[in-house]
């Protein structure tokens, strides 16, 4: 539904007067106004020759009233009895505040005397307006109110557009972002972001097949299938995420990059948004960024207390290059970040290189990188060594260049911290030096290397004590003579963790320490079962032995530490 405006000339003249459309906009608008009984300024918002936030900053002036952001809007509800979310939601108010007799209220269109009417009537109040563009306020209205379930929003979608939008192949551009601005859309994609923060997911993933759509929320690092909408409003919800994003509705041949921002339950959410076309549609993954919750301390992830202690040792170092490595979704970024907010002082220069910056940290240079403008990750290096910083922090060393300018970074005095994908820390000097980066430059800068993985920890409330068989010990590599507990745990489940047995997650590392005789071995390019040997006596865990110890501990499970590491890792 949208706000229909019953505006006079003196409004429409003033969107001319101050360029925000044409006259020529304008005598079409007024066309199509007589042709299909709409208003002017709705016909202008239909064919989008002007935008809400235009309008509601036109609206503003010739009303001389102020205008007010999603942004800025008070984060508490104020509720008022007479006044139902329903009314609120279908009439775009937003009650704010009690102003003597008088109820302070934003409105999409402060120009509807009929609905002012009804809320005098129904509050036996005064009534201020102030005004905000339609989309701010359903955001606000859905942040507050959103208690609707998908039921409820697909039944307020007609018929015969669910029908529409399922049978057209290559729907009208047009269409397609009228319906991503209609209300239930909106409310719909409002819904699913809203659900997957209340469920804790990292990521939100939308999935086209022939003839249904998949909603997946990955919790804990796990994906889980929700409820989801019909196959027909693909089109339309994915148009609403691309245009939240500030994407191309037009482009669904290319895969696109963007970001949203927004507050879910009075938090601050950013949602980094990645689509790619597939057979059936478009795909879409939304990477939830929740910076209010998200703390980065070595002390909470996880560590055992002696490697927590050496990796502190090395991150205090003055210069030379500390790796993290593991696949996507390990955890390697919040532990880099943690590193660096250990060391942050004000007697250091941090400066950082990312693609994309994810979390803000308080005194620290942060650069993105740029691929279309020729910013990489080389580029940036070269300009940053020039900004006089004490610590650096490559997002991933990709390519040789890249890891040429990290190791003349290291070797001219600054400390450089960044990550290689990678199985293991071994395996990670094998792979520098298949880039091409010579041994001897490795052995003289490369202080340690932390191999990480992230397993889900048990839920306290639900987990279960029992005696551990034979060929469970054998899978996790622990052998006959070994000490082994009478007990260890497994997962339950109970309301409090959703039935998964699991809440929250707990990394597993593996640390190894750049030492003369391993220094030797890389100059030597030694194998890296070579070099996984050597540190194991000198005290380093293998990840699966760094996650028996999380088992014995009772933090999470066999069955979990065998999913996220690989039985090779343990070998002599």
């Amino acid at each position: 539904m949208r706000v229909s405006f019953e505006t006079p000339q003196m409004l429409t003249r003033l969107l001319v007067s101050t360029g925000k459309v044409s006259e020529e906009d304008l005598q079409q608008a007024f066309l199509q106004r007589d042709s299909s009984r709409e208003g002017a300024i709705d016909a202008l918002l239909l064919s989008h020759k002007i935008t809400e936030d235009g309008l509601a900053a036109a609206l503003s002036e010739f009303l001389d009233c102020p205008l007010l952001k999603y942004n800025e809007f008070p984060e508490e509800a104020l509720e008022i009895e007479e006044l139902s979310p329903k009314f609120l939601k279908e009439h775009y108010v937003l009650p704010l505040r009690f102003e003597g007799n008088d109820l302070v209220v934003a409105m999409a269109d402060p120009l509807d005397k009929y609905t002012l009417d009804n809320i005098r009537l129904c509050t036996g109040k005064g009534v201020k307006v102030i005004v905000s563009s339609q989309a701010d306020l359903l955001r606000a209205l859905e942040d507050r109110f959103g208690d609707a379930t998908m039921d409820e929003i697909i039944e307020d979608i007609a018929e015969e557009d669910l029908e529409l939008l399922g049978t057209e192949e290559d729907e009208d551009i047009d269409h397609l972002r009228d319906k991503a601005f209609e209300a239930p859309v909106i409310r719909l994609v409002n819904l699913l972001i809203s659900r997957a923060v209340e469920a804790g997911a990292s990521d939100i993933h939308i999935e086209p097949f022939e003839g249904q759509l998949k909603i997946r929320y990955r919790a804990d690092g796990v994906l889980h299938h929700v409820e989801s909408p019909p196959r027909a409003l693909e089109s339309a919800i994915v148009s609403r995420v691309k245009i939240m994003a500030d994407l191309n509705i037009a482009e669904r041949r290319l895969p696109q990059d963007g970001r949203i921002g927004l507050k879910v339950g009075g938090k601050k959410i950013d949602l980094r948004v990645s689509t790619v076309p597939t057979m059936h549609g478009e795909s879409v993954v939304m990477r939830i960024l929740d910076r209010e919750s998200m703390r980065f301390d070595l002390m909470t992830l996880g560590f055992e207390k002696d490697t927590l202690d050496r990796f502190q040792f090395l991150i205090r170092k003055p210069h030379g290059i500390i790796l993290v490595t593991g696949p996507t979704g390990s955890g390697k970024t919040t532990t880099l970040f943690a590193a660096l907010d250990k060391i942050n002082s004000p007697d250091k220069k941090i400066i950082t290189v990312e693609d994309p910056v994810e979390y803000e940290l308080p005194g620290v240079n942060q650069i993105e990188v740029k691929s279309k403008i020729g910013l990489s990750f080389a580029s940036g290096l070269r300009s940053i060594v020039r900004q006089d910083p004490d610590v650096i922090l490559i997002g991933e060393i990709r390519d040789l260049e890249t890891a040429e300018i990290a190791v003349q970074s290291a070797l001219t005095g600054h400390l450089v911290f960044s990550t290689v994908h990678t199985n293991d820390a071994p395996t990670t000097i094998t792979r520098l030096l298949d880039m091409g980066v010579e041994n001897y430059l490795l052995a003289s800068t490369v202080e340690g290397i932390l191999a990480q993985r992230l397993v889900r920890r048990l839920c306290p409330l639900c987990k279960e004590a029992y005696t551990p068989k034979k060929d469970e010990l054998a899978q996790i590599g622990i052998l006959n003579g070994q000490d082994i507990p009478s007990k260890i745990y497994r997962a339950g489940g109970c309301d409090e963790c959703s039935n998964t047995g699991f809440k929250g997650r707990v990394c597993v590392n593996e640390l190894l320490v750049m030492d003369e005789e391993m220094s030797g071995l890389v100059l030597e390019a030694a194998a890296a079962q070579r070099l996984r040997q050597h540190a194991k006596k000198k005290g380093t865990r293998t990840l699966r032995e760094d996650g028996w110890m999380k088992v014995v501990s009772g933090l999470t499970s066999i069955s979990e530490v065998l999913r996220v590491t690989q039985e090779e890792l343990i070998d002599e």
